[in-house]
């Protein structure tokens, strides 16, 4: 049964023909972070998620990034997810929901999920937005979400509801994932015995 008293921690490692991943999450944590993909602005979004999400997070990566960055931005979100699917259990006392409107200068950014164990992913967006810094393409965004959604057994919609800088866009994507994953993943303590559902399963 999950509690803020005990542990919720996963290690998950992954090796494929593309991508070989080592994942450590501790879901109440502090907002530690050690990251190496090979991609360096992804490095620096799962900071942020991790940082703004609380969660102690460790991720090294090795990918074929000489192709391009899609497999291992896609791969590292499977395991994210299945990180969080294994951590919180049967999600005993979990709020399980969270969303929130979350401004970066000129960007702003809808996000709304439900930690349901039936997964959905929505997301709208603009399109044809730049490359961020010359190489990361700004699709990749989507294929984590969507990645880690499906994965994470989660009911997921994200809207850029506002936004020019690619790079302000993708910033607030993954620090508004990572708050209302956070309020998403809290225990109620009300409930901390309880499965939030008249199902009784998620």
């Amino acid at each position: 049964m999950a509690s803020k008293k005990q542990s919720r921690s996963a290690a998950i490692s992954r090796k494929t023909g593309e991508t070989d991943i080592d994942l450590r999450l501790d879901v109440d944590g502090i907002g530690e972070a050690s990251i190496d993909t090979g991609v360096p602005f992804y490095d620096h979004m799962l900071h942020l998620f991790a940082k703004h999400g609380r969660f102690n997070l460790e991720v090294k990566a090795d990918g074929d990034t000489e192709i391009d960055f899609h497999h291992t931005v896609e791969d590292v979100g499977i395991v994210l997810g299945q990180a969080f699917q294994q951590a919180l259990g049967d999600r005993r006392g979990i709020y399980r929901y969270g969303s929130g409107i979350f401004p970066m200068d000129e960007t702003l950014v809808q996000i709304a999920l439900d930690f349901s164990g039936r997964p959905f992913f929505q997301y709208k967006g603009p399109s044809h937005v730049p490359n961020i810094g010359g190489n990361f393409n700004f699709t990749l965004v989507e294929e984590f979400l969507r990645a880690f959604s499906f994965n994470a057994g989660t009911n997921l919609h994200v809207e850029i509801l506002d936004g020019r800088d690619p790079h302000h866009m993708a910033e607030a994507v993954f620090k508004g994932l990572a708050r209302s994953v956070d309020d998403a993943t809290r225990i109620d303590e009300r409930i901390a015995e309880i499965i939030p559902s008249t199902k009784d399963v998620l």
